[in-house]
């Protein structure tokens, strides 16, 4: 079977050319049959490349709406590594990542490109980009290579008339062109370089989302086809390749509905020039893309945020540690964002950054010297607005700062002047939406957390936290636990979700659901006490407070 593009629907991965249809690996004149189910394993795996896969999504994936234990997964990972020749201890195709998933770990191409020799940055810049539009959606791109003075580049265009067409059609009801950025592959180097393709990633969308043409739909928690084609026109998706002097980063636009591959671009230079690197793939993207761009625009987008590889560098490392918003790692946020700072005196994103880390300090230690580490944060994030005034980050970081030391009024300005900069940003409309249940406004917070959701149903946990929140103060405890429950499976270890889900549980009359919940509080923090927790929360609203304190009281005394 072929696809559009003439290409069989097979993949090469390592050594083995895989007949998803036989059910077979063939090696040379070697051939192993596997199950079906272990096929379809090694398929989910071979979508993504490089990253994690947990064992949740392989089994959504293989055994949909069928309840199945994590023995049938492990199972046909054992099956799968016998067919390989692979093993668990010295992997070279499957490696477990343990308490998090498997991670496919060899070489990916479509069967009819040649595998490659010696050359890694060929095998992974080019075999895993493809198999990612390959298997994510449907369809293939070949590159042409061109070598100009020194830096390899490569670029590939559909047709003008084809693109003329789709470009007509592109503009959703409101007149915005929508568009999903897939999650960025990658290759090599191992976990600890995920931050960079994570943060390319995330930088091309803030790029993206300063045009006002362009609507950004996140879809980073579910990829498929059928999810990204009824939320997006057009989709991007890429790969990101480094080792310690060279950076390749290989980007793709095709049409989401129809699949068809619209352009292309390879890049590969010296680390060193990441920034520039960076800008020159967003500028072709926005050159394909429909829509008027104005010369504020184009100048925003040819704007560096700071020019220090080095600093831009420990920027993204930072953000990767500062979401997981635990104190260790937030310390370790903060050093990096002073350390980019210091090779940067200019870079607001940085001084952006190290206000969140003393704002999210306050938060996570208490009361205790709350206002001084408040103060300190906001004093950063002045640093950073007098820089670059029209940063979104910055606007939503003097929200962050004003919300937790209650100055509700000053948090909504800096939230909505975010939102004007950025009418895509999913945060900003989350974290004003939390604002208002502060402020005794839950049901005005719904709408803005779904705002959230429909921009980003990957933002994390918080977001189905803080819709679980306003239900619970709506007096609609089932609405409340089904987003409470979302919250916590996506963040076990959060508190603040466990509080919620305790009082949502007695509010609903299952005691015995909301002692368990409040035992799973005293594991995290013994001697956890309510009325100490409420003291640095800025929930500050009588009704509301009054009742979280009294249904939490019930099994938190």
């Amino acid at each position: 079977m072929s696809d559009q593009t003439g290409h069989t629907d097979g993949l090469r991965i390592g050594e083995w050319s895989v007949d998803r249809f036989a059910n077979e690996l063939r090696r040379g004149d070697e051939a192993t049959h596997i199950e079906p189910k272990a096929m379809e394993v090694l398929l989910a795996l071979a979508e993504r490349p490089g990253e994690v896969v947990s064992r949740e999504k392989l089994l959504e994936a293989v055994w949909p709406g069928v309840v199945v234990g994590d023995e049938a997964l492990t199972q046909c990972i054992i099956k799968l590594r016998k067919a390989l020749g692979d093993h668990p201890r010295t992997p070279t195709y499957v490696e477990t990542i343990p308490k998090r998933g498997y991670r496919l770990i060899a070489k990916v191409l479509p069967p009819d490109i040649a595998p490659p020799g010696d050359d890694a940055r060929g095998v992974h810049a080019t075999g895993v980009a493809m198999a990612l539009i390959a298997a994510a959606l449907g369809a293939a791109v070949l590159l042409a290579a061109v070598d100009v003075s020194g830096t390899r580049q490569q670029v590939s265009r559909a047709p003008a008339a084809g693109s003329d067409v789709v470009a007509r059609e592109g503009e959703d009801r409101v007149g915005l062109t929508t568009v999903t950025v897939l999650p960025f592959a990658s290759i090599g180097g191992g976990v600890e370089q995920d931050y960079l393709a994570r943060g390319i990633r995330s930088d091309l969308i803030t790029d993206l989302a300063r045009l006002s043409s362009i609507r950004l739909i996140d879809l980073a928690g579910d990829v498929s086809e059928a999810r990204v084609a009824r939320a997006a026109r057009y989709v991007i998706s890429g790969s990101v390749w480094h080792d310690a002097a060279v950076l390749r980063i290989d980007v793709r636009l095709a049409d989401a509905r129809t699949h068809k591959p619209l352009w292309s671009q390879s890049v590969e230079q010296p680390y060193g020039d990441l920034l520039t690197i960076e800008k020159e793939i967003t500028r072709g993207l926005v050159a394909q893309l429909p829509g008027t761009i104005s010369a504020a625009e184009r100048a925003r987008l040819d704007r560096h945020d700071t020019t220090s590889a080095a600093a831009y560098d420990d920027f993204l490392q930072a953000k990767a540690l500062f979401l997981v918003r635990r104190p260790a790692q937030n310390a370790q946020a903060r050093a990096l964002y002073a350390r980019a700072v210091a090779e940067d005196p200019q870079f607001a994103r940085a001084y952006a950054g190290l206000a969140m880390t003393y704002a999210m300090e306050a938060r996570l230690g208490g009361s205790e010297n709350a206002a001084a580490r408040l103060a300190r944060a906001e004093e950063l994030a002045e640093s950073a607005l007098k820089i670059d005034p029209d940063l979104p980050e910055v606007h939503w970081a003097l929200g962050f700062i004003a919300v937790q030391s209650r100055r509700f009024e000053d948090a909504a300005a800096s939230l909505q002047k975010a939102i004007r900069l950025n009418p895509s940003y999913a945060d900003a409309y989350a974290l004003l939406g939390g604002l208002y249940t502060y402020t005794g406004q839950a049901a005005r917070s719904i709408s803005l957390l779904r705002t959230a959701l429909r921009l980003d149903p990957d933002g994390g946990h918080l977001y189905f936290l803080l819709l679980g929140r306003a239900y619970l103060f709506e007096n609609d405890p089932e609405q409340a636990l089904i987003n409470l429950r979302e919250a916590a499976r996506r963040d076990p270890e959060d508190v603040e979700t466990r509080i919620y889900l305790a009082a949502t549980l007695v509010a609903a009359g299952d005691t015995p659901g909301a002692r368990f919940e409040a035992d799973e509080v005293r594991s995290r923090e013994p001697g956890f006490s309510i009325a100490a927790w409420l003291r640095s929360y800025p929930l500050t609203r009588g009704p509301y407070r009054t009742r979280l304190l009294n249904l939490a009281s019930n099994v938190l005394n």
